[in-house]
């Protein structure tokens, strides 16, 4: 039975040309990959959160029901606290660039973006007070002097820590997306 799907030399037909579903520019993107950092520490998270849900169910048919009620809800928290953390970073759309953070979420739009630039300069090691020397990706705006917004990105946060290669494409399509969007 021949499998098309995974063969290098089929021909190409003109339906191939068509848009790929994420070409939309319209939708909110994230132009890298999370990182180990941040995807293991979700991962931690919810296998807690796997414990705590198994002990909410041992509770609910041993004990009371609302006891088994707060620790599912403990539960839920563990959950809700992993899912963000994964949504945590820089989102690109042609409407503007969203810096999503735990509690806080930015948006920009690029009619308010003059440039994005990397710089070198001493930056947060994973979120922590301790500085080390890094780079940082930081966004100039028309309305704010650049020295009021934190940087979008360091080589040190969750998603680039020992990942140099990973942060010089992120802050490359971060710039890209700025230049060719914050200039209209």
């Amino acid at each position: 039975m021949p499998l098309p799907f995974l063969t290098a030399d089929r021909a190409f037909e003109a339906a191939d040309d068509v848009a790929l579903p994420f070409d939309d520019r319209d939708r909110w993107r994230r132009p890298y990959r999370p990182g180990p950092w941040r995807v293991g520490a979700a991962a931690v998270g919810l296998l807690l959160a796997s414990y705590v849900l198994f002990a909410a169910v041992v509770i609910a048919l041993t004990g009371t029901v609302g006891g088994a009620g707060v620790v599912f809800g403990f539960a839920l928290l563990i959950i809700a606290a992993a899912l963000r953390l994964l949504r945590m970073g820089v989102w690109v759309s042609a409407r503007g660039l969203r810096q999503v953070g735990f509690f806080v979420t930015r948006t920009v739009g690029w009619d308010k973006v003059v440039s994005a630039r990397t710089v070198q300069q001493p930056v947060r090691w994973l979120g922590l007070p301790r500085t080390v020397q890094g780079q940082a990706l930081l966004l100039e705006r028309r309305d704010r002097a650049s020295s009021d917004m934190p940087p979008l990105l360091t080589t040190h946060n969750a998603d680039f820590l020992a990942r140099f290669e990973a942060f010089d494409r992120a802050a490359d399509s971060v710039e890209a997306w700025a230049a060719e969007y914050g200039r209209s």
